[in-house]
């Protein structure tokens, strides 16, 4: 009997003792654009894919370190990099084009995301080896980011010149939403894709918001990529108040005591704040870890404690 149960014990410890691949690290590549008030098509601004500009589509990439906490639930930390870019004039939006803004953005972002696998097939090819599988997920976090928009002519940082008289942040915060798969090859390899779209909590990452600032608050540098609807409809003013009236966005307005003022007219959507979505191709490998087995049988030996051999007292 207890020549059986050594026997047991010695066939099953390769079981009892394998590896647990719960952490993989990796990167990805792949395309960046965005949702926000340049560029566009044909409708007014909208929150929805339909408005984005393929033809505006740049890169993206980063690196990542995944930790499984259970069979279906894993946590995924990562740096990301995407490059997002926008122009008037390729809208077929009468009043965009006219607007003849454009802008580009290097987005740097750091974000934790907690990933849910919905489908969890875990011996592709039902070898019983265990060696292939295959999961697709979905996932929620939370993001931060560092961007710097500046005209795609020239790369003229628009933040300090405060074209609509606003003072925003270049750091700021998201939420992604992801949505993913990937298949481990061998227990090691992965190889996936994924689609995260960011919701930001700001509406200035093409440095378009609000309204027309006062071209005499914000001085001429600032006014002259302010507005650039001169550009396309040029005119020579010979007054400084015909050049605001001339303005496309700047114009006076005759109030009921017979004075006159001067109101900003609509530059951006205020009401919507801007985001971006990165699709990426990655690839990972599993690290391999011991079992509890293993570190609570041999784990004094590199925690620097000298093992000592359990002694048996001979029974006869």
């Amino acid at each position: 009997m207890r020549r059986n149960l050594l026997c047991l014990f010695i066939l099953s410890l390769p079981l009892i003792s394998q590896a647990q691949y719960k952490w993989d690290v990796g990167v990805k590549l792949g395309a960046a654009n965005y949702l926000g008030d340049i560029g566009g098509g044909i409708r007014t601004r909208q929150n929805f894919v339909a408005d984005l500009k393929l033809g505006q589509t740049r890169m993206a990439g980063g690196a990542f370190a995944r930790l499984k906490l259970f069979p279906k639930l894993s946590v995924q930390g990562g740096f990301d990099y995407g490059h997002i870019q926008g122009d008037d004039k390729l809208s077929a939006n009468p009043a965009r084009h006219d607007r003849n803004l454009n802008f580009k953005n290097n987005i740097f972002e750091l974000n934790v995301i907690a990933q849910y696998f919905f489908i969890n097939m875990t011996d592709l090819g039902h070898t019983y080896s265990y060696r292939n599988d295959f999961k697709a997920y979905g996932g929620i976090g939370i993001a931060g980011f560092h961007h710097n928009p500046k005209t795609l002519d020239g790369g003229i940082p628009l933040q300090p010149l405060e074209t609509e008289n606003v003072n925003y942040n270049l750091f700021g915060f998201a939420v992604p939403v992801q949505l993913g798969c990937y298949f481990t090859i061998n227990k090691r390899y992965r190889i996936g894709w994924d689609i995260t779209w960011r919701t930001t909590f700001t509406d200035y990452l093409d440095d378009v918001s609000g309204k027309y600032a006062n071209p005499k608050v914000i001085g001429p540098a600032s006014a002259a990529l302010a507005d650039r609807t001169n550009e396309l409809f040029p005119s020579k003013p010979t007054t400084a108040d015909l050049a605001i009236e001339q303005n496309y966005g700047w114009q006076k307005v005759q109030n009921k005591d017979g004075s006159t003022s001067y109101q900003g007219m609509k530059r951006g959507d205020p009401t919507h704040n801007d985001s971006y979505i990165f699709s990426t191709f990655n690839a990972s490998y599993a690290l391999r870890g011991k079992s509890s087995f293993y570190r609570s049988r041999y784990g004094g030996i590199f925690k620097g404690h000298k093992y000592k051999k359990r002694k048996f007292r001979a029974k006869f």
